[in-house]
């Protein structure tokens, strides 16, 4: 068993030193060789607060900061991301909250800062996937946030700094395990970006491309002010999601991101589904399943997104019955239409160009209404005629935003 990192230092401290510091393992635990050192010696860009992270513990971290870190500049508010696997499952700026998720987290009608909705409304566009998570946000994170992480099944949180007393609240946090990483607001990466893969050396000039309303070029009708702001938030989380990439969002949130997809149009229709599940949640079906009080939250939001998806099998349709005080109605086929029929006002974003119609078609579905994205494909025409047809705002960025 190795010695607790030397990364583990007082709050008072920064990291120092020129030496590589080691990691829990890399990527999978057989690896078990993982270090990591400043590129350029003691300037290190975050600190290590509690805990002693792994491989891809520092890459969803790293990842996150910067994509909070831009949307929070880009739209002049706090914001958060909750990432898993290198893509965010959510991200988010601070806004209200509607009632299925004060009732999830059993808030009732109490205010919530703005640092705390941030990361709530990240974590409810896909709170399946949100579990485990790490967690970033754009501002220090205060003591209404911290008790929040507490609450949530979390592994970690990155942020530019911590009120007092909110680093010891979460040193409690999983037998004293919980990651509380520290960024350095004032820290300017490198202009190049290196990787060694089988034997070679890569280098490019890191993308820096400031993300502002400026870049969108329309070609087909008018972006309100609500859904250039949401584009902004897209372009910065498409950014920092696994290529190829799409996301759908509304009033400053996420509500569903496709990620690593081959094809783009699946990747459209993956991020689809997650929008349309983010919708059914809030069915007036969905939101009467009547739990039994000790049922846990997670296993509640499982239960019910598998109910929406509705092929459960007889060993799943037994369990659920196991967790409901009361059986559950059916959510039928037109049901589920006529719900989803009244979702719009969404915003798509893609990080690289639609090179077919289909990838609009699709968008429609679920009820969008403006679309980012690069252009510049060989069928930008078609893709244009499919925006007309359906009413759709378009606007080119000319700013592909493919992340490996």
């Amino acid at each position: 068993m190795r010695a607790p990192s030397a990364w583990v230092l007082p709050s008072t401290m920064s990291l120092r030193g020129s030496h590589d510091v080691e990691l829990r393992y890399g990527i999978n635990p057989q690896q078990r060789l993982a270090e990591v050192a400043p590129i350029s010696p003691g300037q290190w860009p975050v600190r290590l607060l509690n805990g002693e992270p792994s491989f891809i513990n520092l890459l969803d971290a790293l990842n996150a900061w910067q994509l909070v870190s831009e949307a929070g500049a880009a739209l002049g508010k706090p914001a958060a991301a909750s990432f898993k696997h290198v893509s965010p499952a959510g991200a988010a700026v601070s806004g209200p909250l509607d009632d299925v998720v004060r009732d999830l987290y059993g808030l009732g009608d109490a205010t919530v800062g703005p640092l705390a909705s941030a990361y709530l409304r990240a974590r409810d566009a896909d709170p399946k996937s949100s579990y485990g998570d790490m967690a970033a946000v754009s501002h220090p994170v205060d003591d209404e946030l911290a008790d929040v992480l507490g609450r949530v099944i979390c592994d970690g949180v990155i942020a530019p700094g911590y009120a007092p007393g909110t680093v010891d609240k979460l040193r409690r946090k999983k037998n004293g395990r919980f990651l509380v990483l520290e960024a350095d607001g004032a820290a300017v990466p490198p202009a190049r970006e290196t990787r060694e893969v089988f034997g070679l050396r890569l280098t490019q000039d890191r993308d820096q491309v400031p993300l502002t309303r400026d870049l969108f070029t329309l070609q087909h009708g008018e972006l309100t002010e609500g859904e250039a702001d949401d584009l902004l938030l897209g372009l910065a989380v498409l950014r920092y999601t696994q290529s190829n990439s799409v996301c759908y969002l509304r009033d400053g949130m996420t509500l569903g991101i496709g990620a690593g997809q081959q094809s783009r149009v699946d990747c459209t229709r993956l991020a689809g589904a997650k929008t349309d599940t983010w919708w059914l949640r809030r069915h007036p079906s969905v939101r009467s399943l009547e739990f039994k009080p000790e049922t846990r939250r997670q296993d509640r939001i499982n239960w019910q997104v598998r109910y929406i998806e509705g092929d459960l099998t007889p060993a799943e349709e037994s369990r659920l019955e196991q967790v409901l005080g009361a059986p559950a109605a059916p959510l039928t086929v037109q049901e589920r239409a006529d719900w989803l029929h009244t979702l719009s006002g969404v915003a798509f974003a893609s990080d690289g160009a639609l090179p077919f119609r289909d990838n609009v078609d699709h968008a429609r579905r679920h009820g969008v209404r403006a679309i980012a994205e690069p252009g510049g494909s060989i069928r930008s025409g078609d893709v244009e005629t499919a925006c007309r047809e359906h009413g759709i705002a378009l606007a080119h960025t000319g700013l592909r935003l493919f992340h490996h």
